[in-house]
């Protein structure tokens, strides 16, 4: 009997449908995704795609896949055929292998399976949910939505984007690793959920070489030359202005205008973000999309910068050329690096009112944990000042002179006496007794109700090629009190804008990093009696200038999403 791979191809689209060479065929391109039998819809172990329209109260017939030898699935679109974009049996198949493509690539980062943020073990996917100018994650349906409308005489379906699909893909797979950051918290939490799924949409597109190479050979006539068999590029269009302007605005233009108040165009809109350090104090980035933005443009920029550094290292071959197919492959590598390091810093992050600058600091630690020497690209200078460019700092005080968390120091103030640590590797009560026996020294407040959210191995090749395994664990405290006891627990005066009759609850949280030992290697908390950090963000949900709305958290994503798509792009930045 053969070997059975893990995998199966899948024919998708690269972009979306603007994305077309100039005869109008739109560019294809086939992915991997994790080997298993199909049921109809296509539905697997992790995903149901049901193409129910509850806008024409329609149950679309779904395909019936048919194993090949190997048990792989048969691609009934391989090759794609003329008119298949207006084929709904395509568009399941397009979210099944965008979402399943991601959530796999999310595994293979963290090295585990990863649960969704609701109980079950499927997530509904709905391709053609309504007509509107939407897309969404609903923890509630356990789902995600796609829309669809009309654009002029053409219908735009919002499934058929791989920016989309990812986008709202990666909100669900973020929800099962963070649920936290679905709760109301300061300005960067809600905005970290869009922008993260931003970045990897428009890392996962760009980490496929079919849409790097009709980029920079099909777009705006970039002047490509043959040598003794070898494509050649010119080294000015390879600049990080010349790649922002015409690489990344220009993929997908129309479709992406088509849906301007959509938001889900993430490689159009954030790289006219220009560096700046006053976009975080700026009223026009408050909305979580649009704060979002500002992360993602300083991770797209970071890209960016990556790939010109690997690319400068390559030879030219006289008068400033470069060979194409090595600068494709170097593009690809950069994107599908920087996506490995962004995914695993999530574990290196605290699990509640996230701020940019804890998780660039997240980015740093994972990368020199991985990779200690950094010499030959300098990725994480790159990354550090690139966020600098945009106003993200690493916090004070916290951070190493490399803008790294700074490791557990008070270990030989820690109990390990009456611990397990192989229950721990597992046991959320084992942890929490830990925790307990350890609480003076890791300062959980006594009168906080404390519990244990999660407990997660995490394996990878360390920099010695042998595999590190770590165990990553979170727990959250909280506090429900009143404006009249805030001086109390705070040790600070009480806000003028607080009433002493004022409900509110207040939360601490931590990530515990255990190494292959069981002791701690990094304690990287929001303690609940941070006075400083309490009233900025209680002043930010419920102070004077929140205007009695709605907190800023990323719970209800169907209305952020509504409610971005029903007003015009804020902050228009000049290029």
């Amino acid at each position: 009997m053969a070997a059975k791979a893990n995998t199966q191809p899948f024919t998708i689209l690269a972009q979306d449908p603007a994305v077309a060479s100039p005869d109008g065929t739109p560019l294809f391109a086939k992915v991997s995704v994790p080997l298993e039998s199909l049921a109809d819809g296509p539905t697997g172990y992790r995903v149901k795609v049901i193409d129910f329209d509850a806008s024409a109260n329609r149950l679309y017939t779904p395909h019936t896949y048919q194993q090949a030898p190997g048990d792989k699935a048969v691609d009934p679109f391989d090759p794609p055929q003329a008119g298949v974009l207006a084929d709904p049996r395509f568009h399941c198949q397009q979210v099944y292998a965008v979402v399943m493509r991601t959530l796999s690539r999310f595994e293979l980062a963290l090295g585990r399976r990863i649960a969704w943020g609701f109980d079950g073990h499927q997530l509904h996917i709905v391709p053609h949910a309504f007509v509107e100018a939407n897309a969404f994650y609903s923890r509630d349906d356990r789902a995600l939505m796609f829309g669809y409308f009309q654009d002029g005489e053409d219908w735009v379906f919002t499934a058929l984007s791989h920016d989309i699909v990812a986008h709202e893909a990666t909100h669900a797979i973020l929800d099962g690793l963070r649920a936290g950051f679905m709760n109301a918290s300061g300005p960067d939490q809600a905005a970290f959920h869009e922008g993260f799924a931003d970045v990897v949409a428009l890392l996962s597109v760009f980490s496929l070489r079919e849409v790097i190479e009709f980029a920079l050979t099909r777009y705006r006539g970039v002047d490509i030359q043959q040598q003794d068999g070898v494509r050649l590029i010119d080294g000015d269009a390879l600049e990080i202005d010349a790649l922002a302007d015409t690489l990344l605005f220009g993929l997908g233009e129309q479709f992406g205008q088509a849906m301007t108040g959509l938001r889900a165009n993430p490689l159009r809109r954030s790289v006219q973000l220009r560096p700046s350090t006053d976009y975080l104090d700026n009223p026009d980035y408050a909305e979580p999309h649009s704060r979002g933005e500002i992360f993602a443009a300083a991770m797209l920029r970071s890209m960016l910068e990556l790939w010109v550094a690997r690319r400068k290292s390559l030879g030219t071959f006289g008068n400033n050329r470069y060979n194409l197919d090595a600068v494709i492959d170097e593009g690809a590598k950069a994107a599908d690096q920087l996506l490995t390091i962004a995914i695993r810093a999530l574990d290196y992050s605290p699990p509640l009112d996230l701020e940019f600058g804890h998780y660039l600091a997240a980015l740093l630690t994972v990368d020199a944990e991985v990779a200690p020497d950094d010499s030959r690209y300098s990725y994480r200078q790159i990354i550090r000042d690139t966020f600098a460019a945009y106003g993200i700092q690493v916090p004070a005080g916290r951070t190493d002179a490399d803008g790294c968390w700074l490791t557990f120091a008070d270990n030989e103030k820690i109990q390990y006496r009456s611990s397990h640590f192989d229950s721990m590797l597992r046991d959320s009560e084992e942890v929490f007794r830990f925790i307990w026996e350890n609480r003076e020294t890791l300062h959980i407040d006594t009168d906080a109700y404390t519990e244990v959210t999660s407990v997660r191995p995490s394996l990878r090749f360390g920099p010695d090629g042998f595999i590190l395994r770590e165990t990553v664990c979170e727990y959250t405290s909280r506090v429900n009190l009143f404006g009249a006891e805030f001086k109390a627990v705070f040790k600070e005066p009480r806000p003028a804008w607080m009433a002493t009759t004022d409900a509110m609850t207040v939360y601490g949280a931590g990530t515990l990093i255990f190494d292959q030992y069981g002791r701690i290697k990094y304690h990287i908390d929001r303690p609940l009696t941070d006075a400083r950090w309490q009233v900025r963000r209680l002043e930010w949900l419920y102070g004077p200038e929140s205007n009695g709305a709605a907190p800023g958290s990323a719970a209800d994503l169907v209305r952020i999403h509504r409610a971005r798509a029903m007003q015009p792009l804020a902050g228009e930045v000049q290029p």
